[in-house]
C-alpha cells in the first residue's frame, strides 16, 4: 500500500516544500500538494495548516507535512483541528517517537531552521514509523483525545 501524504507550506517554507515534493514523489509516496503553488509573501500559514489537517482528518491522506519559517505557526494551527496530533520536530528521535507513542499524524518543520537533508531524514523517520499500540500508549492517547472533546479530565 502506498502511503498518501498531504504536503503544504506558506511562503516561509515554499522553497523547501518544492524540493521535498519532488523527493517524496521519487520515494513513491502519493503526495497531495495543497500549496502554496506560487511564492506569495502575504500568504498565511494557518490556511495551509487547515488544508493539510482537514485532508488527514477526513482520511484523504494518512499523514501530513507542514512547513513554515519556524514550524511553530503551522503546528499551533494544525492542532486546532480535531484528531490532529501535529508536532514540530527537528530531530529524528522525536519524528519517529511521536508516531510510535502519541500517534502523531502531522509533522511540522521549520524551513528557516533546518535544511533539505535533515528534512528528508525527519520525514523518513516520520513516515516509516508506526504507532506501537502498547497499552500505556493507548491509555495516554485516550486521555489526549478526551481533551478534544472538552472533557479536560486528562487524569491530572
Amino acid at each position: 500500500m502506498t502511503l498518501t501524504v498531504a504536503l503544504a507550506a506558506d511562503h516561509g517554507g515554499f522553497d523547501l516544500k518544492q524540493q521535498l515534493l519532488t523527493w517524496l514523489q521519487n520515494q513513491e509516496y502519493k503526495v497531495l500538494d495543497l500549496g502554496a503553488h506560487e511564492l506569495n509573501p502575504s500568504d498565511d500559514y494557518s490556511d495551509f495548516a487547515q488544508a493539510v489537517s482537514q485532508a488527514v482528518a477526513q482520511g484523504q491522506a494518512e499523514r501530513g507535512i507542514l512547513l513554515c519559517g519556524s514550524g511553530v505557526g503551522t503546528c499551533v494551527a494544525a492542532n486546532k483541528v480535531a484528531v490532529i496530533r501535529a508536532c514540530l520536530c527537528h530531530d529524528t528521535y522525536s519524528a519517529h517517537q511521536g508516531v510510535e507513542h502519541v500517534d502523531m499524524n502531522v509533522l511540522c518543520l521549520g524551513a528557516r531552521v533546518i535544511g533539505l537533508e535533515l528534512a528528508k531524514e525527519l520525514i523518513t523517520a516520520f513516515l516509516k514509523a508506526r504507532f506501537s499500540g502498547e497499552e500505556r500508549h493507548r491509555r495516554r492517547l485516550k486521555k489526549v483525545l478526551s481533551l478534544e472533546k472538552g472533557a479536560g479530565q486528562g487524569g491530572i
